[in-house]
């Protein structure tokens, strides 16, 4: 949820969606359904992920620090508690429920944050540079590796891979029953995080959507489909 404006006369509070993630779904096979935040769902989510093969979380704005008891940052900006709510209960509840999931940069963060774990909220403070997002609003290029034999690693097909960057928080405290398996070639941040024993749960903080030669979104629908058959 953020607010947009779009045509000549229109302005208001949306449920909005970059189509690059929907296009890269598409050309993996499946279908895109976009979830706006719903207070009902937040609370019993059972309901939504009935009818979903797989769960992507996008990239958007900070997730809020009282999510995982901080306070804010100075640079912490954008928070939409009801989106995060929605979200951290969509998560957890696809997860008990052994569905397919991805979290894309924000999504890896939620990931993290509904196992328990924590997040830095500026990185420039942590790794002394602003390489991970160099300019707002456009994406960066840098390399990850990522762990031999991961998840990860199978998702992309490939065990250095070029990234699309855009993103100044990281992680910071693991959460619980999570690895880190991919790390940023500039300075060893965490770039992919997973959860062991689960069909595919995977949080990769880069854009794989905004990279048409990326194979991350492709494995989450491949997954859903075999999934789908096995059932």
């Amino acid at each position: 949820m953020e607010h947009a404006r779009w045509s000549r006369a229109w302005e208001a509070d949306c449920a909005i969606v970059a189509m690059s993630y929907i296009h890269a779904i598409q050309r993996a096979g499946g279908i895109a359904l976009l979830l706006p935040p719903d207070p009902r769902a937040a609370r019993d989510p059972g309901e939504v992920l009935d009818h979903l093969g797989a769960l992507l979380l996008a990239g958007g704005a900070d997730v809020d620090p009282a999510s995982y008891g901080a306070a804010p940052h100075p640079e912490t900006a954008g928070v939409r508690a009801e989106r995060d709510a929605f979200e951290l209960a969509l998560l957890r509840g696809a997860i008990a429920r052994d569905l397919p999931v991805l979290g894309v940069c924000r999504g890896m963060q939620v990931l993290n944050v509904a196992c328990g774990g924590t997040l830095h909220q500026h990185v420039p403070e942590l790794v002394g540079h602003e390489d991970h997002r160099r300019v707002v609003g456009a994406f960066g290029d840098h390399d990850v590796r990522l762990e031999p034999g991961s998840l990860a690693a199978r998702a992309a097909g490939a065990l250095t891979v070029p990234t699309k960057s855009h993103h100044h928080q990281a992680i910071d405290a693991l959460g619980g029953g999570l690895r880190i398996t991919g790390w940023s070639v500039l300075d060893d941040l965490p770039e992919a995080i997973e959860l062991p024993g689960s069909r595919f749960a995977l949080g990769v903080q880069w854009h794989p959507e905004a990279d048409e030669a990326s194979e991350v979104i492709a494995a989450l629908v491949g997954e859903a489909r075999s999934r789908a058959l096995a059932a």
